[in-house]
This record gives structure tokens, sequence and C-alpha cells, in this order.
């Protein structure tokens, strides 16, 4: 997991003040990232892709490079992606989610149907895990205004790796600018802690229910690509999407992947993406 700051640096733009990187020419394939992350998530992906995909991943509110702006909520997080999909007026899009982005690229994706060629969700949240009961802490300590107690922790890499040590299966083999760069927009910052706190806050079981019909009327062809060692989101919920899913056929598995496998073991869902657009 190489550096690949300068590569974001180089190729970072905005659209309704939506921060997002582009690189590379080709297909069209939009990434979504979670909470307590931002687009560097899929910096391996994009390394293993852009010399032949246009690769856009976006920073949604909060995160990385876009300030908290817009509705603290899974509705808000769609509308600033679907800003820069309308902005950059793009079709025929390739559109792939990980964690809390798997669940506002479900609702981009039965937003404007019409300009997605294909869809993959990896370990994500789901109608009825939103969020899932192991991640509950973090949404009690941010209703209890305990995320601006954390400051410090942006400033101090190799301890604020802990934090993501459910979620990456050898974190101390990230950068320590990368866990920089997702903690300072939220912990490092009054504005972000406020917006993530109201974030998590608005987050309900069934929040996501309102696109189930629209989801099971989805013919996008869609890509189901699971971690199995992941504690927030079991395989069942894998299942419970290709059940739910008219274009889903089968869910692949990456064994013993935790949660953010898309940058950890990014070649084997690079190999999984692959494979799902050649078919």
């Amino acid at each position: 997991m190489g550096d690949d700051s300068g590569t974001f640096a180089a190729h970072r733009r905005t659209a309704g003040g939506i921060s997002f990187t582009d690189v590379g020419e080709g297909p069209v394939t939009l990434f979504v990232h979670g909470v307590f992350t931002n687009g560097r998530l899929w910096r391996n992906c994009v390394r293993l892709l852009s010399d032949h995909r246009r690769c856009v991943t976006v920073d949604l509110p909060g995160h990385g490079h876009t300030p908290p702006v817009g509705e603290p909520s899974v509705w808000g997080l769609a509308d600033a992606v679907g800003a820069v999909i309308r902005e950059l007026d793009l079709r025929g899009v390739h559109l792939v989610g990980n964690d809390t982005g798997g669940a506002v690229a479900q609702v981009v994706l039965t937003r404007e149907p019409e300009r997605f060629a294909s869809f993959a969700l990896t370990n994500c949240d789901t109608e009825g895990n939103f969020p899932p009961p192991a991640f509950r802490p973090a949404v009690w300590a941010a209703r209890a205004g305990l995320l601006r107690a954390g400051a410090p922790l942006a400033r101090l890499p190799k301890l604020a790796k802990q934090l993501y040590r459910t979620g990456y299966q050898n974190v101390s083999a990230v950068p320590d600018d990368v866990i920089t760069d997702y903690l300072t927009p939220i912990l490092g910052n009054p504005g972000g802690a406020r917006f993530m706190a109201a974030l998590l806050s608005s987050m309900t079981p069934g929040q996501l229910a309102p696109i189930r019909p629209l989801l099971g009327a989805c013919e996008v062809p869609t890509a189901i690509v699971w971690g199995t060692g992941d504690i927030f989101f079991h395989r069942s919920w894998a299942d419970w999407l290709v059940d739910l899913i008219p274009g889903a056929t089968g869910v692949v598995e990456v064994p013993g992947a935790r949660l953010f496998f898309p940058d950890e073991r990014a070649r084997e869902l690079v190999d999984a993406l692959e494979d799902h657009w050649k078919r």
C-alpha cells in the first residue's frame, strides 16, 4: 500500500462544493466510501484500474476535502454524490460502494438508475442493519457529544490506528497520513464533529425501507463482493442483497477480509470487479 497522496492531490476537483478525484480514462467507475474514511480508501483500486478506466472517488460531506455541507443523513450524502454525477454529466457509470457508502450508493442508484451500467457493493449497511450492532457504541458516543474529545487522535496516527483495527487485518501497514486524512476533518474540526454526530444519530434500521421496492425492481447488473472476516456486516447481509436485487446473481467471497478490504486487499476486489464488468 504505497504513497498515493501526490496522485490524489494532482487529480482533485470540486463539483457543487463536493471534492472528488478524477483519475484515468475509459469507462467511468465511481467509488463511494463510508464514515470515518474518505476517497483514499479506494487508493489501491484506483492504482490498479486507472490505466484503463476513469476512476472518480468522492469525498462525502464532512470527510476528506469536502466540508460538512448539506443534510447530515444518508439522503444528504446521496445528494452530494448525485451533484457530482450531474455536474460531470456521467453516464454508463459503474458504481461501487463500501460501508455507509454502500447505503449511499443504493440511494443514488435508485434515484437515476438509467445513468448506471453496473453496480457493486462490498460490505455495507442495508435496511435492517443500519447501523450494525457492532457500530452502535460509536453512535452512542456521538450522541453523547464525545467525538470532540477524540481531537488529539487526529494528531497521533499511530495511536489512532487502534480505532481501525476492527476494519483492517493489518492496520499497521496503512500509511500514517491516510489515518490522519481520515480523522482530521472529523475529530480535528468542531464543525466536522457536529456533522458526524448528527449523521450517526440519524441512522435507524428502517431508514432505507423507502428504497426497498426500487432496489427490488433494479435490473442493473450487480456484484456483491463480501469480506467474510467483518464483524460489522456478516455474510447473511450479502445474501439479503442478492435476494432483493434482481440484477445480483450471487456473492463473491473474500475469505477473512474485513470491512476496509477495498484498500487492504484491493487486488482481490479489482479481480472480482473486472470479472463482473466482463460479464
